[in-house]
């Protein structure tokens, strides 16, 4: 499988002396989880153009320090995009930015959460797993959906984020508001970060273990066992 990982935003500026690019992450664990797969990245943010989008077998698009409705160059035609990707049936992951914007660009609605930012551990209900249960997930965002796209299942849900995981039903797609790419020592340094900026952490500030399922479900539905 040849996997198209799309770049939407880099690592704070703060931290990229000490830690790899999102995309990078993302191939990491991937890589254990699915070892007959390939990986490049299209950086949108860096003002890459992407392919077509059958030009690889999957997408994966990373999140980002934007939000969907801000008035940057590739997010008109990053949604096109994601239209054409769904209506070849290509599979497509997103991640927090991304999970919106598959959103935005499939027939729901993201604003920034009245709620403010959620940064830190976020429990979550899903069956994700094929039976119900709780989970603990790196969150990081102030953005949510708040009008979930037609032909979907919600996958996941908390009390502050009702559509925290999407999976469509008219195409191969799964999206989610967590960050299973994030380890604990990233989200712990990225909390320090947030705090020194003066954005107050809406979830408590040191993080357990994070938990690896996230990678697992999105690598199952990747190759198709999900």
């Amino acid at each position: 499988m040849k996997l198209g990982i799309i770049e939407c935003g880099p690592v704070p500026e703060a931290l990229r002396g000490q830690y790899i690019s999102y995309p990078a992450m993302f191939a990491a664990q991937l890589g254990t989880l699915l070892p007959n797969a390939s990986f490049e990245t299209v950086s949108m943010v860096s003002g890459q153009t992407l392919p077509d989008p059958t030009a690889l077998d999957a997408w994966l698009l990373t999140g980002s320090r934007h939000g969907v409705y801000d008035p940057l160059p590739w997010i008109a035609p990053l949604k096109s995009f994601i239209r054409e990707a769904a209506a070849k049936k290509r599979r497509m992951v997103g991640v927090c930015f991304g999970h919106q914007i598959i959103a935005e660009a499939l027939g729901g609605k993201v604003e920034k959460a009245a709620i403010g930012f959620r940064i830190g551990m976020e429990r979550y209900e899903t069956n994700l797993s094929g039976t119900a249960q709780t989970i603990a997930m790196p969150a990081f965002h102030q953005d949510q959906v708040i009008v979930q796209p037609p032909d979907t299942d919600v996958v996941a849900s908390s009390p502050a984020c009702a559509y925290a995981a999407l999976r469509y039903t008219a195409a191969p797609v799964l999206s989610v508001q967590f960050h299973p790419e994030f380890s604990q020592a990233y989200l712990a340094d990225l909390i320090d970060v947030m705090a020194r900026q003066d954005a107050q952490p809406g979830l408590p500030t040191a993080p357990t273990a994070t938990n690896d399922a996230g990678m697992r479900w999105i690598a199952d539905f990747l190759s198709g066992r999900q």
